[in-house]
């Protein structure tokens, strides 16, 4: 009888499984009670045993249903869940597509415009002189002979030299992006002085500084660290051309290196207007140039410089950060890679911030 309840209950639900209650206790009582294939209970224990097989009968089959309706009513959630979730992976997904559609376009757009200024700006420049050039010994419009003189010819021959170096820049700029962030950036690491590290990328930054004051704060003792040369120097050398660029001419620029912990910490400040805290991120993404026109520069730039530097440090473990500077400079400019330093004594290196 209970057997009978329980599938009952577990198949169709309470109502049929009370039903099938019903019929199991008369059932039980017209043919296992005295006076027996009646109806009727003659003996009071047998009316103790009836109510005791209804009892058991209605809760089994009553906690049957309820286990059946909690089953049914998680699978309804569960769908449920699924429902919500697919909507909301498709929704993401499209959030997705259309937050990179507009990255791509405003990339698209950035790149646009870089490639406009800063290629046709100097192939005019280099069409010009070359045209120049070829048409000396030749009639003009005025049926006059143009003839140039040798500085005329050096200054012309300089133009095409330099902005041929500023296309070079360009195009050196998007590969090495490109390289960063496909991770083929190759890394050997070797021991180096850092003061030898910072003045190859002074020397080579020299025309930029040749307008400023540059001071470089180093430990009383040598630093030196395991590290890759090229791509720290060029990470030094972005940060130096910057700084120039960005700062009154005759200002300091300060350089200053630190090596603690197993880290190799090293920091360019200036005296320029300075980098707004909410721009401080905006100025490591490719092209992304500071618009302020009250900042004392009249240089232009692709905005890959500091992309390039922070691929290049991060592709080694490290940090690139802005910063306010200290000691009366505006900006601080500050990345650190892991490295091995020589000592162990903390009089050796100045102090990792």
């Amino acid at each position: 009888m209970l057997l009978a309840v329980l599938v009952s209950a577990t198949a169709f639900g309470s109502r049929p499984a009370f039903f099938a209650a019903l019929l199991g206790v008369c059932s039980f009582n017209f043919f296992f009670l005295p006076p027996y294939y009646t109806l009727t209970i003659s003996e009071p224990q047998n009316w103790v045993a009836f109510a005791a097989f209804m009892v058991t009968a209605l809760v089994a089959g009553q906690l049957s249903s309820y286990a059946r309706r909690r089953a049914e009513e998680s699978e309804h959630r569960r769908r449920e869940i699924e429902r919500l979730y697919d909507e909301l992976r498709s929704v993401f997904k499209k959030a997705s597509e259309a937050e990179a559609l507009r990255q791509s376009e405003q990339l698209k757009s950035a790149l646009l415009d870089a490639v406009t200024h800063d290629l046709r700006t100097p192939l005019t420049s280099i069409k010009a002189s070359v045209t120049t050039l070829l048409s000396e010994g030749t009639i003009d419009a005025d049926e006059c002979i143009v003839e140039l003189d040798q500085d005329s010819r050096v200054e012309l021959l300089d133009v095409i030299n330099e902005e041929t170096d500023r296309l070079n820049v360009f195009i050196g700029g998007l590969v090495d992006l490109a390289r960063i962030e496909a991770g083929n950036q190759s890394i050997r690491r070797i021991r180096a002085d850092i003061q030898d590290l910072i003045n190859q990328a002074a020397k080579r930054a020299g025309s930029r500084l040749s307008g400023h004051t540059l001071s470089i704060e180093l430990a009383n003792r040598p630093i030196t660290a395991m590290v890759d040369v090229p791509s720290v120097i060029e990470v030094i050398y972005t940060l130096l051309d910057n700084a120039a660029k960005y700062s009154p001419a005759g200002s300091e620029i300060r350089v200053s290196a630190a090596g603690c912990d197993g880290m190799l910490e090293v920091s360019v400040e200036d005296l320029g207007r300075g980098i707004m805290p909410e721009q401080r991120e905006k100025v490591f993404d490719k092209f992304y140039r500071v618009s302020d026109e009250s900042i004392h520069s009249t240089a232009s730039g692709l905005g890959l410089g500091l992309a390039i530097a922070r691929g290049v440090v991060e592709s080694q473990g490290g940090r690139i950060w802005i910063e306010d500077g200290r000691d009366g400079f505006r900006t601080r400019v500050s990345f650190y890679i892991p490295s091995e330093s020589n000592g162990t004594g903390p009089d050796q290196f100045t102090i990792c911030l």
